[in-house]
């Protein structure tokens, strides 16, 4: 890996810290009323969810602009120029150390394995792409995924904050939700593929080698497994809220089961 990206790599993490423990609980105050209000472990878990937000929104729109204009890397989707790619990448993976840290420290109140789990195989498959430069494409187009955590953060925050489903706000985020998922997690599946598939038995291809062969599909098909879970939940949730069927279980359960998803 080049001092550049692990520049980037430790920029990012102290960033994202400075904004867990200084920047997220001021800038909170002044726009949240009920965020005085929270619990300390809330109050943990809003700040986190706010740095993934921004995250999110940091590394999704730098996503989009290299899907759009960074010719060199559509055009040789495994070899491709990874420059670009490899700054955004840097990013996440600071940020993943960041909320690695972050559980360590909070795991009675926010630990989960699952999340712990996601972060190591995350930080693993983009080692190839710090430390080769390999599959840039594939690594930037997964990480455009990341457009729907704001909505799910969002929804998050309108729980925490006691807004009725009925509300407005949380009916037209849920809808939100519900479409940007679909859009950046499961309508893009044929066209990600196909590209997957046009790699196959191409010199491009063979040059990876097994490790980043195995880690590349075995990765790309356990996501989408669980973008597909995700969404027939969703799916589900937001039928629900639209016919008025969402009664006060359904969000007791809703609040049990995503009570340590701050990481979506």
């Amino acid at each position: 890996m080049e001092t550049r990206e692990l520049s980037v790599v430790a920029g990012s993490f102290v960033g994202f810290q400075f904004l867990f423990s200084v920047a997220s609980p001021r800038l909170s105050l002044a726009v949240a009323t009920g965020y005085k209000q929270l619990p300390p472990t809330k109050l943990t878990e809003w700040n986190s969810r706010l740095v993934s937000t921004v995250h999110a929104l940091i590394v999704g729109l730098f996503c989009l602009y290299i899907l759009w204009f960074d010719d060199a890397v559509n055009a040789n989707p495994v070899w491709g120029d990874p420059n670009l790619v490899k700054l955004n990448v840097a990013i996440t993976c600071g940020y993943l150390l960041y909320d690695l840290f972050l559980l360590a420290c909070n795991w009675s109140t926010m630990g989960d394995s699952f999340f712990v789990c996601h972060h190591l195989a995350a930080l693993y498959a983009y080692g190839y792409v710090l430390t080769r430069g390999v599959l840039p494409y594939f690594a930037n187009f997964r990480l455009i995924s990341e457009l729907s955590t704001p909505f799910v953060n969002q929804r998050w925050f309108y729980e925490v904050l006691k807004y009725p489903r009925s509300h407005r706000m949380v009916v037209l985020n849920g809808v939100a939700m519900a479409v940007v998922f679909f859009a950046v997690r499961i309508a893009v599946m044929p066209s990600y593929w196909a590209s997957v598939f046009a790699t196959f038995g191409t010199p491009e291809f063979e040059r990876l080698g097994l490790g980043a062969q195995v880690a590349w599909i075995t990765s790309c098909i356990a996501l989408d497994i669980l973008n597909t879970i995700w969404m027939y939940k969703i799916a589900r949730g937001c039928y629900k809220v639209l016919t008025g069927r969402g009664g006060r279980k359904v969000k007791a359960d809703a609040d049990e089961k995503h009570a340590n998803n701050h990481t979506d």
